[in-house]
């Protein structure tokens, strides 16, 4: 705990006990049994967390193996390439003659970078991963993309993707949940490889990797 937030705990634990105090009076015949029970309470929450890493994670996994097909024909191998490096980097070679690579990270999941003169990276796309479809919790999924973004702003990323899933969602709330997000592309369509979203996506990715559109 930091100096500056120490002086607070007296008045946070105040602010605490009066709802505390309040649910444990609406408990009727408390037992000791009860109170040693409480904290099954929070026990649903991390089941959905580790849901919601599953289905991100998944998401992710399914977007990388669609923008493989994107780029296949121009895939080429490096040598001393390990197995689990395959499984989470592509390595193409463009139209100028240069090694773009796409890459599965974290903070942004996948990221395009083309190399330049001595292998120096020029960072163009950061894009992040979406993968829950319920609307309660969208707006969360686009903070969480927008706090990503800003990363890979500073990283030096020329544009900032968010694949999300758009139903029932309006664009300008999303907007304003990550104004660092330049193209929002809905991930049903995404999954799917068709539908306006997907096409924009494939002629964009495509042109940012320097490669004809397969």
């Amino acid at each position: 705990m930091s100096k500056m937030a120490r002086p607070f705990v007296p008045d946070f634990c105040k602010a605490l006990a009066v709802p505390l105090a309040n649910l444990v009076r609406q408990i009727p015949k408390i037992s000791e049994r009860d109170l040693r029970e409480l904290p099954l309470l929070t026990f649903g929450s991390q089941l959905q967390g580790s849901n919601n890493t599953q289905i991100g994670k998944t998401a992710m996994q399914e977007v990388f193996v669609a923008v493989t097909e994107i780029v296949k024909n121009h895939i080429v191998e490096p040598h001393n390439l390990t197995a689990s490096l395959k499984e989470r980097k592509l390595f193409l070679k463009n139209n100028s003659g240069r090694t773009v690579v796409i890459a599965m990270s974290h903070d942004p999941d996948l990221c395009v970078q083309e190399l330049m003169e001595s292998n120096r990276p020029n960072s163009k796309i950061a894009i992040e991963v979406k993968g829950g479809t319920d609307v309660s919790n969208a707006h969360n999924r686009a903070g969480e993309a927008e706090k990503s973004h800003q990363k890979a702003k500073k990283m030096g990323f020329a544009e900032c993707w968010t694949i999300i899933s758009k139903k029932g969602l309006e664009p300008h709330k999303l907007a304003a949940e990550s104004p660092t997000t330049n193209r929002w592309y809905d991930i049903a369509e995404v999954l799917a490889r068709k539908g306006e979203d997907w096409d924009d996506f494939r002629q964009r990715l495509a042109g940012a990797c320097g490669i004809p559109v397969s």
